[in-house]
């Protein structure tokens, strides 16, 4: 099973913007060193985290410093960038990796988002405006000049260079335990991550996504499966752990663990290398 870590850029108080950037840097060095097989960025926009930028210029100068691990948002929440340009600038970041691109997005359920981006959570808009745009952004990586004319975004054929380094795209991996989001991913993703699933219900929700699949035609096999969340005990109940969510149909773990501290970061990722690595 591949092992990733989840870690939300941040600038803690004690530090100034810039040094807080390098050590978010830092971090992600760390993780490949230490054989982490990814690194997953999260974007909020407001509480209860502070207002951070999104994670595509963090990511862009990793991909500079790191060698072996893939990097991706965990994820880009869609209704809040224009899919168009968004498009664009993920095919840039994988092109500039050279194909070590994850995109995983997501809908936020944060009504403090919805307010600063004029989104009607309650209603469903934020997953329509979620669906559309990722229909915008597949488009816009495979096709030469495409056009869209859907509800909350239009626009003529337009190029959009270049196009990513990974044949179709990035990966896209959808992050929502939202009763619809399994027939999401049999119809248009790559993937699934939900977060805090138990093995059990895990093996549940794996055995829908199959059934998804099959009314659409669609192979299962050809889907990656993450679950992000966090195990306890010590190394030999950590690895039984994920031997339980791997016979659940799982094929990554991303560890989320709580907030690092510029004093605790690289013991924090270091112990938990030793459990799950």
């Amino acid at each position: 099973m591949e092992i990733g870590y989840f870690t939300m850029p941040s600038h803690p108080p004690e530090c100034g913007l810039k040094e807080g950037h390098d050590w978010d840097l830092q971090v992600l060095r760390w993780l490949d060193e230490l054989g982490y097989q990814e690194a997953w960025i999260g974007e909020h926009h407001t509480a209860p985290w502070e207002p951070h930028p999104a994670p595509d210029l963090l990511l862009a100068q990793a991909f500079l410093q790191t060698k072996n691990i893939r990097l991706g948002p965990g994820g880009f929440l869609l209704p809040y960038h224009h899919p168009a340009e968004l498009a664009n600038r993920v095919a840039m970041l994988d092109h500039l990796s050279g194909g070590r691109l994850n995109f995983g997005v997501a809908a936020s359920g944060l009504p403090s988002d919805w307010a600063m981006f004029n989104v009607d959570g309650m209603s469903g808009q934020n997953r329509d405006m979620t669906r559309e745009a990722l229909e915008i952004i597949l488009r816009m990586w495979t096709e030469d000049a495409p056009s869209f004319e859907g509800k909350y975004v239009k626009f003529p054929p337009v190029k959009s260079l270049p196009k990513p380094a990974q044949k179709s795209g990035p990966p896209v991996l959808i992050g929502s335990l939202d009763k619809n989001a399994l027939k999401r991913v049999a119809k248009w993703a790559d993937g699934w991550c939900p977060i805090a699933l138990n093995p059990a219900q895990l093996k549940t929700r794996v055995d829908d996504l199959k059934r998804e699949c099959t009314a659409v035609g669609r192979n299962f096999a050809e889907l990656d499966i993450t679950i992000m969340g966090g195990i306890r005990g010590d190394r030999a109940k950590v690895q039984d752990g994920l031997k339980e969510f791997a016979d659940a149909g799982a094929g990554r773990f991303v560890a989320g663990l709580g907030d690092l501290t510029f004093e605790s970061s690289e013991g924090t990722l270091n112990k938990i290398a030793s459990l799950y690595i």
